[in-house]
């Protein structure tokens, strides 16, 4: 009866989450497309869109299709667990008479490549129907099947170690090992803030640094205006793979590093690219990044406290038929548990995200002109047919940045405070 029941609300918490945010995508798609319809005024006059149609069809079929594929996902991984196909799999690595850490580290390299085999499909859909349909798409089928393979072998080395690790702690610290892990993958993210810039993304895109002309003194005269310095600025060929804008800053200490994709060049002013600039500069002024791998590091312990009890947790290896032993494969269910826990709880992680985000648009505002940031972000949701009006239960959950349209209402306040201001400073007529 235990395990029955232990079966019911594994199923349960799984299908009910999905069922809870397929819910939210409903009513966000449906939201998305009243109110830009009564609002189509204001995204002509802001945004700079005549036509809506466009935007409404891209955020339909790109939510109907995420959607999709996580129900396909879902299923499949249901399938597999109550066919018995982790107790074969377990019971193969068994008999083949490996440590239990060297099976772990094939089990979790076989995941990782079971994965990678089961999005493949999906992902030729997305980057060769969806977004070619839209104009996104650059990619040839030659990089496309070249970034697969790079993203398989990246994944499978960082899985192999980091799961090997914290199945190694698990033998053996048996109670202290997710004090252990915690430990492991935080200085994992702390390396990976030098990593991914000069060893990661380097395999995947060329970044050319940006050394003179009239780029390189937009960038300087933001740097001076923001009190900040470094040599590492540069433009990546994002066009190869899509048309869409992004800009990013990364690192810390002598490692820091601005990236500008060379579509946001080509396509914005240079004004507006200062502005964009001055938002990214913010988040190292304003210590966003400490802050965020603060509340990260919090997160991620809380996480290990939960599989450290889950993974100790009899029934739950009983439920599925495999042995206590097969630690990895407790450590593959209880992430499964913690999931749609760490799901439920997003907004309070992306509640201090949106309080960055908005702290960093006002000090754009203040280090070039609001009026610069308010036509970048209209620029940036223009060329990436971003869904300006989010359902508020959905951007909760998922946005990490305020929606656009309270950026611009904001960055218009912050406007006619200082036009206020500097009408308040000027000097009485005679």
């Amino acid at each position: 009866m235990q395990l029955v029941a232990l079966h019911v609300a594994f199923v349960l918490l799984l299908v009910g989450t999905q069922a809870f945010f397929t819910g939210l995508s409903v009513m966000n798609v449906r939201h998305a497309d009243r109110l830009i319809k009564h609002k189509q005024l204001w995204v002509a006059e802001t945004l700079g869109v005549e036509d809506t149609d466009e935007i409404r069809a891209y955020h339909r079929l790109k939510t109907a299709f995420s959607e999709l594929q996580s129900w396909i996902g879902l299923g499949a991984l249901l399938a597999v667990l109550y066919v018995g196909g982790l107790a074969w799999s377990v019971e193969l690595l068994f008999a083949s008479g490996w440590s239990t850490v060297v099976q772990g580290v094939v089990f979790f390299g076989g995941l990782v490549v079971a994965a990678q085999l089961f999005s493949i499909p999906f992902s030729v859909v997305s980057t060769f129907g969806l977004e070619e349909s839209f104009g996104f798409n650059q990619q040839t089928p030659t990089l496309f099947v070249r970034d697969q393979l790079l993203t398989l072998g990246i994944s499978i080395v960082f899985t192999v170690i980091l799961g090997g690790a914290v199945v190694a702690f698990i033998s053996s610290l048996p109670t202290l090992w997710p004090l252990a892990a915690w430990v492991l993958f935080v200085g994992f993210s702390l390396v990976m803030q030098i990593l991914y810039p000069r060893v990661i993304a380097p395999l995947f895109n060329d970044f050319e640094p940006v050394e003179s002309g009239t780029l390189r003194e937009a960038v300087e005269d933001v740097f001076q205006r923001a009190d900040f310095s470094t040599s590492n600025i540069y433009t990546m060929d994002a066009s190869k793979r899509s048309s869409q804008l992004n800009a990013y800053f990364i690192g810390f200490g002598q490692t820091k590093r601005v990236v500008l994709f060379d579509t946001l060049v080509d396509s914005m002013t240079l004004a507006e690219l200062q502005s964009v600039l001055a938002h990214e500069l913010a988040h190292w002024k304003r210590a966003h990044i400490w802050k965020q791998f603060a509340a990260s590091t919090l997160r991620m312990g809380v996480v290990f406290g939960l599989l450290g009890v889950l993974v100790a947790f009899e029934p739950l290896y009983a439920a599925f038929g495999i042995p206590e032993t097969a630690t990895y494969a407790g450590l593959l269910l209880s992430v499964l548990i913690v999931g749609p826990i760490l799901q439920f709880t997003a907004p309070l992680s992306n509640r201090l995200s949106l309080k960055h985000e908005r702290e960093a648009d006002a000090y754009a505002a203040e280090v070039m002109s609001p009026e610069a940031m308010i036509n970048a972000l209209g620029r940036l949701a223009t060329e990436n047919l971003a869904n300006p009006f989010p359902h508020p239960w959905y951007a909760a959950f998922h946005y990490s940045h305020p929606p656009i349209p309270e950026r611009i209402r904001l960055l218009e306040a912050h406007q006619n405070a200082q036009s206020t201001a500097t009408e308040g400073t000027a000097p009485a007529d005679d």
